[in-house]
């Protein structure tokens, strides 16, 4: 099964939630698909090299139009993936734009809608805080990622994002060994990995960097742990950087 498939990321919305591989899947997924624009919902770093164009818009509907009557003036095809962000906040990040905003351009967009949910300064592991993530209601698949690569390593802010609120949701103290079972718990719970996903929507946890059979073997105990206590229909093991799907877990 091809990453796309797997993540059921073909139409609609998709938000990526959760550490370790987020913006690396959304830049794997964007040039996959047909027509798909990137965007975000918390500040992104800047991903031009990423899609085919960046634009910056207070309204990324108007901007989308706009877009499209440029392009059918030049007759030149659309330049997808897209890019939309309101405002490049610094040298190197944009800001993103509100959820009800996202839900708005997607109800403007004939194709899919990629959405980077939440941030985790690149560590392998999170949980979210009181203010995240910034799912958008009308969002149809939510992906959850955590890395395989988090498990054996001691439970500190040098590999997790906020490892209190991970310690307090797998019943670990800090420093502890973060073992697969913490990782399932954390993804599968309502105030981790599933935390604001919404009714309509669909989880599909990812876990990423199984580089090799250990990896594999640790991340199968991870979407067991998952399985056990969440009703999701399937966990992806990936190693998003090839990108490549390694197995789905069902």
């Amino acid at each position: 099964m091809n990453v796309v498939d797997a993540l059921d990321a073909g139409e609609g919305t998709t938000c990526l939630v959760g550490a370790g591989g987020k913006k690396t899947t959304l830049y794997a997924l964007a040039p996959r698909l047909d027509r798909a624009i990137l965007t975000a919902t918390v500040r992104i770093p800047i991903f031009d090299r990423q899609v085919s164009t960046v634009r910056t818009a207070a309204d990324p509907v108007d901007e989308l139009a706009a877009v499209r009557e440029e392009y059918a003036e030049r007759e030149e095809p659309l330049p997808f993936p897209l890019g939309l962000v309101p405002e490049r906040e610094r040298e190197d990040r944009y800001r993103g734009y509100d959820p009800e905003t996202i839900d708005r351009l997607s109800a403007a967009h004939d194709g899919p809608v990629l959405v980077k949910a939440d941030g985790a300064r690149t560590r392998l592991f999170k949980a979210p805080n009181d203010r995240e993530p910034r799912i958008p209601d009308g969002t149809d698949t939510v992906v959850p990622v955590a890395s395989a690569h988090a498990v054996g390593e001691p439970l500190s802010e040098a590999a997790v994002h906020r490892p209190e609120r991970v310690a307090a949701l797998a019943d670990l103290a800090i420093d502890d060994e973060i073992t697969p079972e913490a990782v399932g718990r954390v993804v599968a719970d309502e105030a981790g990995g599933l935390k604001g996903v919404p009714s309509s929507a669909t989880a599909i946890p990812l876990i990423n960097m199984v580089d090799d059979d250990d990896d594999e073997a640790v991340a199968r105990e991870i979407a067991a742990a998952i399985h056990e206590h969440a009703d999701v229909p399937r966990v992806v093991l990936a190693r998003m950087r090839e990108p490549g799907v390694v197995a789905v877990v069902t």
